[in-house]
């Protein structure tokens, strides 16, 4: 088990996973918390993440089965073209065959809702990870970052599975869009990490507080911090107001990602403008956060998710002047 999975756990089993749930009134305070993880260790928050969006989804489908203090639970829900899971229904039990891609807590997630292709189309399904038929397949990670939350491929052999909702109805929802906001946040918390490094290191040295250009890159880092962390908290309180409005929920996710992960990236590279190789070569804390940073914010979408937001807005033009 690597350490940022041992942290995850440790924290699971501390309570620091029982957030409140989106739009239950107090979403600030989820994604606060959210932050604050990935400000501590951000593979280890990866995991917490999908562990409390998973609490999330079965509270919202309904579902006889949720995340406990000595569980982790995985949402695994990529869907490439291939490889592919399959899901059949036979005499009332339904059975998972195939391959599934980009599980983050491969042979170490105790449970894990997954996304599988069924008859009427695809469809999410509850699964114990401990039983017969599950297997791990080959961890091909050559990146350092995020390497130790252990993603890679799961493979399932006839593995019974229980529906989550009804086909479709994993991404046909408000909730799905409250998720995406979730990830962002661990992003966010993760460049925070970084500005703290930041801070410390310039607050520690009489040297750099005289170089313009460095303290320059601190403010602009501080101004993201104040305008990310504000967004946040006020698309908290629309959430709250209206946790079911689909639309609004979809367009909010897109422009909240959008937002975070430019800031991100404009935070890692001026941290590097700032401070110069050493932290890279010399701070083992700083060489990793970086690492995983940039290859966390690569869940987002980028420009085909910017694209989408601006369909949106013109959809609501059009049906405006209709």
């Amino acid at each position: 088990m690597t350490l940022a999975i041992e942290t995850a756990r440790a924290w699971i089993r501390q309570g620091r996973a029982e957030l409140p749930l989106p739009g239950s009134g107090d979403t600030a305070a989820r994604w606060h918390a959210l932050r604050q993880l990935g400000r501590e260790n951000l593979p280890a928050a990866r995991m917490v993440e999908a562990h409390v969006d998973a609490a999330a989804i079965c509270a919202e489908l309904a579902l006889d089965q949720a995340p406990e203090r000595d569980s982790l639970w995985g949402v695994w829900a990529a869907e490439p073209p291939s490889p592919v899971l399959h899901a059949r229904s036979s005499g009332g039990q339904w059975k998972l065959t195939g391959t599934k891609p980009w599980c983050s807590g491969a042979g170490q997630a105790t449970h894990a809702l997954v996304t599988a292709r069924a008859e009427q189309g695809p469809r999410l399904f509850a699964v114990q990870l401990d039983q017969p038929g599950v297997s791990v397949g080959e961890l091909r990670w050559a990146s350092a970052g995020m390497a130790e939350t252990a993603t890679g491929e799961m493979h399932f052999d006839d593995v019974p599975a229980d529906p989550a909702g009804e086909p479709s109805g994993y991404l046909e929802r408000a909730g799905f869009w409250h998720g995406g906001i979730g990830v962002a946040n661990c992003w966010w918390g993760g460049a925070q990490g970084l500005l703290d490094i930041l801070h410390s290191t310039v607050a520690a040295s009489a040297r750099l507080q005289q170089n313009p250009h460095t303290m320059a890159h601190l403010g602009a880092c501080l101004a993201w911090d104040a305008t990310i962390t504000g967004a946040f908290n006020n698309a908290a309180e629309d959430l709250d107001a209206a946790p079911a409005d689909l639309a609004a929920a979809r367009g909010r996710a897109y422009a909240l990602r959008s937002m975070a992960e430019r800031a991100c990236t404009d935070v890692i590279q001026r941290f590097g403008r700032a401070l110069g190789a050493l932290p890279f070569a010399r701070d083992a804390q700083a060489a990793d956060r970086i690492q995983d940073l940039q290859v966390y914010i690569r869940q987002s979408h980028a420009e085909s998710d910017d694209a989408e937001l601006a369909r949106l807005a013109l959809a609501d033009c059009e049906q405006g002047e209709s």
